[in-house]
This record gives C-alpha cells, structure tokens and sequence, in this order.
C-alpha cells in the first residue's frame, strides 16, 4: 500500500497547479508565441509544432524551476495552443485521433467511436476517485474506441453515445470553469473515452480563464499525433492498462495491437506529467494480463503511482452471456487480489487499492 503522505512528491506538478502555485500547461501553451497556423498545411503545421514545442518546454522548465512567472510572458496574437487547436481540427476532418484510424469525416458521419461531434453525459465533482484527485470534476463524454464487452458505462459507451448534450468548445469551457470555481482539484476528462473528443477538448483551453489542472482519464489507445497534441496540455494522466497479451485485447476489447500502441503512448506521458496508472484486474487474468502489466510498469515508469483495482464485475455483454466468455463471467477471488498486490510489492511497485 501507497501511504497519502508520498502524494505531493509523486504528483508534485499536479498539486502545484493544483494549489495555484503553478500555472496549468493550457495557460503555458497560449504564452509561446506562433505564426498563423490558419495559413499553414498540414506538414507546416506538423514541422511548426514541433519547433514550439521545443520553446514550450524551455519555458516549461523555468517556470517549474522557479526562475520564471507567468505573467513574465506577453500573450501573443497566435500561440502554440492555436496551433494544437488547427491541426486537431485537420485531424477531425478526416478522423485519426485514435489508432483505429478511420479517417471519415467527423462533421458528416461518426467514426468507429460512434460518436461524430462531442457529446457530454454528465458532469459533477467525481469522490470515487484516487484520494489525490477527490473531488475531481469530471467529464463524462459519450463515445469509446474501444468495444470492451464487460463495460460499465456501455449505456454512454456504445449503445446510447449521442444521448448526451452536444456542446462546443465554449460549452466546455464554461462546464470546466463552474466545476472548479466550486472546488474540484482538477478537470477529468473521461467517458466513455476522452480521445473522440479531442479537438473539442483542446479548442476549449482557448476559452477557459480559471487555472485548473487538465487530467486525461482514457484507454490511451490514440494515435501517436494525438499524443503529441496532448502532452503540453496534460497536467496528469490517469491511463488504463488492462492487457499484457494481444490476444486478451482483441477478444475482450475488440482492438488490434494493443501492447504495441498503449506501451508506446504510456512512455510518451510518463515522460511528459505526473501518472497515476489505473489496472484493472480480471479474474483468470493473473499471469497473461496483470503480471506483465505490473513487469513493464516496474521496468517504464517506475514512479508512476499504481491503482490496482479489483472492482470488476461481469456487465454489459458478459453479464447477458456469460457462457460467451467463461473466464470473466465472475468477480475477481480474495486470493486473486492478494497474488497482484504480492507481485506488486515484489516489483517495487508504488501501489494503492
């Protein structure tokens, strides 16, 4: 067990920006200047990204150092976040925000997420989360890439996803700004999946004039651009890891190269904000799915606090047929539960359940 006290060392941006002693990295991004991304192409776009994000991280630095405030910098006409809003808006137009990679046109049609624009279900101050989020604002958005036969929230995932309140960049800002002006310690973006929502989600850091820590609660089953748009803007990641075998994914979740992709994009946001990775451990599931989880996170991301959850339950598909899948038609055992907490200790894991 992971005691409350090693939190703030851990999560040491998190809490500062959460305290108002550190400038969220939205509000980072609209200081470092850009040209007009309007007047770019898509490679232009790509090749001025990767030129600010070079200047991002230099000021990044400074201000986490101390050797800079945020009201040092002039807000220029066009800033970097800008240009995450522009080539995010290309992406949508031909969907590649997930590694699905659909690429229809979101403004005419819905992608394999079943969702074509961003459809908010609910919104509130979330106080079942980790104790250093509680009360988190949380977003709950319609649509998912992924088809996970066992979900809980498959009424807003798959079956119902736009049944909620389509919004635009502005709604959402006013949404953020209402859930932390009455106290939540940060803006979870969650669903669902966030990752469909992506553009709306960046444009609205355009809008949002409160300092608030942006937190991205997903199956990090994006795209590597989308990772590359997101990492200057999250504050803290709350990743799901839920298979260490391919074959597990594609059967339970209906996704193709899973270790690949959510390996790839775990390191890019380790290596970019602090992370607290969520595991959910499924019952049968010990040694082809927890344990090299656990193996690769002690290996990659070694100060990365571990959320190891046993709340699984049979829902959705496997609870209709279960017959269909034997092996998670059940709760996970005490004894189950225990075996991971043990391997977690043996790996040095920094770990709360």
């Amino acid at each position: 067990m992971f005691w409350d006290s090693n939190f703030r060392e851990i999560l040491s941006w998190y809490y500062r920006v959460m305290d108002n002693r550190a400038p969220a990295k939205f509000i980072i991004c609209r200081k470092i200047e850009s040209e007009d991304p309007t007047k770019l192409d898509m490679e232009g776009l790509w090749d001025l990204h990767r030129e600010l994000s070079k200047d991002f991280h230099r000021v990044f630095r400074d201000i986490e150092s101390g050797g800079m405030e945020i009201g040092d910098l002039p807000t220029p006409r066009f800033n970097f976040l800008d240009l995450k809003v522009e080539i995010a808006k290309n992406i949508f137009r031909r969907c590649h925000f997930c590694e699905r990679r659909c690429e229809v046109d979101r403004r005419r049609v819905e992608g394999d997420c079943k969702v074509d624009f961003t459809y908010v279900h609910s919104w509130f101050h979330h106080h079942g989360e980790e104790p250093p989020l509680v009360p988190s604002g949380t977003i709950f958005y319609g649509g998912c890439n992924f088809h996970c036969v066992f979900c809980q929230n498959y009424d807003i995932s798959q079956e119902y996803p736009k049944e909620g309140v389509r919004v635009s960049s502005r709604d959402l800002a006013l949404i953020q700004k209402k859930l932390r002006i009455e106290g939540a310690r940060n803006i979870n973006h969650v669903g669902g999946d966030p990752i469909p929502s992506t553009y709306v989600i960046l444009e609205s850091f355009k809008y949002l004039d409160v300092n608030v820590p942006q937190l991205w609660n997903s199956n990090m089953y994006c795209s590597v651009e989308t990772m590359a748009l997101l990492r200057e803007v999250i504050d803290i990641w709350l990743p799901d890891f839920k298979y260490g075998k391919d074959s597990c994914a594609r059967r339970l979740s209906l996704v193709e190269d899973y270790w690949e992709i959510t390996t790839r994009n775990l390191e890019m946001a380790y290596n970019s904000g602090d992370m607290i990775i969520r595991h959910l451990v499924l019952p049968n599931h010990i040694e082809c799915c927890s344990k090299p989880v656990l193996r690769w996170i002690g290996k990659k991301c070694p100060r990365a606090l571990v959320n190891i959850m046993g709340q699984y339950r049979p829902e959705y598909l496997v609870a209709r047929y279960p017959d269909r899948w034997p092996d998670i038609s059940r709760i996970p055992t005490p004894e189950e539960m225990e075996e991971v907490y043990r391997y977690a200790q043996k790996l040095g894991i920094l770990y709360i359940h």
